[in-house]
């Protein structure tokens, strides 16, 4: 239940600043996501993809390492709100015992979120970073004939 609260907050906060600047979506966006894991040989530390995409709406979960079977039994539960940064407390159930925290900004243009991952019995940590930077308008398909 404290998820779905923290997911309308979200939608009402995000709804005032898309008045105020313009609306954000849908938009086509330029989206980078890192994953940072600072344990390993610096040649196998990070992994970065770029794509392009349109978006139709704002998803705090939108993490893929969440997905990942290591963190399966996890989810994020909204924290707190300031300024333009939405927190969120990584909360897993299972023998796993990784902890966490994710933050995301959000401007006129531009949404960056950090995904922080401490996986308990091994001591390892690493991080998701997504940025999506507005490019255009979305385009519709092109349909032939």
């Amino acid at each position: 239940m404290e998820s779905f609260k923290g997911r309308v907050w979200i939608v009402i906060l995000l709804s005032e600043q898309a008045l105020a600047s313009g609306p954000m979506f849908p938009k086509f966006y330029e989206v980078t996501t890192e994953i940072g894991m600072p344990h390993l040989e610096e040649n196998l530390r990070y992994a970065t993809t770029r794509e392009t995409s349109c978006l139709k709406g704002f998803d705090p979960l939108a993490f893929p390492m969440l997905k990942h079977e290591a963190l399966q039994g996890c989810h994020l539960q909204y924290d707190k709100h300031r300024d333009e940064t939405i927190s969120y407390a990584l909360i897993c159930v299972g023998p796993q015992g990784a902890t966490g925290d994710a933050q995301w900004q959000i401007d006129s243009n531009q949404i960056r979120g950090t995904l922080n991952v401490k996986l308990g019995g091994k001591n390892m940590t690493f991080y998701q970073r997504i940025t999506a930077t507005q490019v255009g308008e979305c385009v519709p398909p092109v349909s032939l004939p």
